[in-house]
């Protein structure tokens, strides 16, 4: 393997594809001098080098790990498959839907493996969430809230919406059945740099009067990671920074039949409700590095062929989930 960028995330991949069973990570590919000393004191093994042709042309590279900005993620991607390599690329994937589908198209006819880097569907906690949901213990889904706030770190290449959301987004579409919504909306302000939102909340409507709100933010005062899921039946949140990563609250609110004078239920008078409390669960969830998983998970599907969980269609729906805010997006 060879990876391309060895920055703020770069170091997490690079150990992780390294720690893999048959797995080395021949070349890193980074044009600052300081990044390729980091590589080379810490990962002796791996050759830095600062530029990607030796890297594209070397027959005994099979896959190339792109952990670039986001803007360079299609180019980079097209060039790795066009010379038959499989690609794994941070998110997102492109900053296009047209473009994943076109890297979608390039891996199919090469019969390539080509997967981007939604982590968050690797961590235990997320798919614990899935099974309750697919289960049908929360009942019907309302709605889904999810906070994904810090102070700093500030990107200038991407706003905070193309930063963080798509996290949220991935972990959304994930646990409603990778159901695209019907409706896209945003808000959102810049405050430390012209054009470049440091807060956005974005809101998604999806079939079944299920709505999803995002809040994104790098300037908040505390680091927050949080998702609430709000079933008919049950209520959990998902807390990334929390002791207790899931809490599951049997609490809701039924609507009470009420008895007419033709033995119907419809009568007109007003609604009655009964509301539930019940005990609040928090399960036990065994955890497991989610980055460990998601490289473990990229091999896997390079040696059997199989389709990637965080293949090209998912990534699709992410990237056209972020292409359609960014058409209705208002600043006020």
């Amino acid at each position: 393997m060879a990876q391309f960028g060895c920055g703020y995330w770069g170091p997490n991949l690079l150990r992780n594809f390294s720690a893999q069973p048959n797995c080395s990570v021949k070349y890193v590919v980074d044009g600052s001098p300081e990044r390729r000393t980091f590589v080379e004191t810490n990962f002796p093994r791996t050759k830095a080098v600062a530029s990607n042709e030796e890297v594209l042309a070397d027959p005994n590279v099979d896959a190339v790990i792109i952990a670039t900005p986001a803007a360079s993620h299609f180019a980079l991607a097209k060039q790795a498959l066009a010379v038959g390599k499989h690609v794994f690329v941070e998110k997102p994937m492109a900053t296009k839907a047209s473009e994943v589908d076109e890297l979608a198209a390039f891996a199919a006819a090469r019969k390539l493996t080509i997967m981007v880097g939604h982590t968050f569907l690797y961590n235990p906690a997320v798919r614990f969430v899935k099974k309750l949901i697919d289960n049908g213990e929360l009942g019907e889904i309302r709605y889904v809230y999810s906070q994904r706030l810090n102070l700093g770190r500030i990107r200038s290449d991407i706003d905070a919406l193309w930063n963080f959301a798509p996290h949220d987004i991935s972990i959304i579409q994930y646990w409603l059945g990778e159901q695209e919504p019907l409706s896209v909306s945003r808000q959102g302000m810049a405050y430390m740099q012209e054009g470049i939102e440091d807060v956005v909340f974005l809101s998604l409507v999806y079939p079944g009067k299920v709505m999803a709100n995002i809040h994104v933010s790098w300037l908040d005062p505390q680091k927050v990671r949080k998702m609430i899921v709000v079933g008919s039946r049950k209520m959990v949140i998902y807390d990334d920074v929390a002791e207790d990563k899931i809490a599951v609250y049997d609490k809701g609110i039924d609507r009470k039949a009420v008895l007419g004078q033709n033995m119907d239920f419809d009568n007109p008078q007003p609604a009655q409700f009964n509301y539930r409390s019940g005990d609040i669960l928090l399960p036990q969830v065994k955890f497991s590095e989610p980055l460990r998983a998601e490289t473990a998970h990229f091999a896997e599907c390079i040696r059997t062929g199989n389709t990637p969980l965080t293949g090209a269609a998912h990534a699709r729906t992410v990237v056209s989930i972020l292409e359609r805010a960014c058409t209705v997006k208002t600043n006020s």
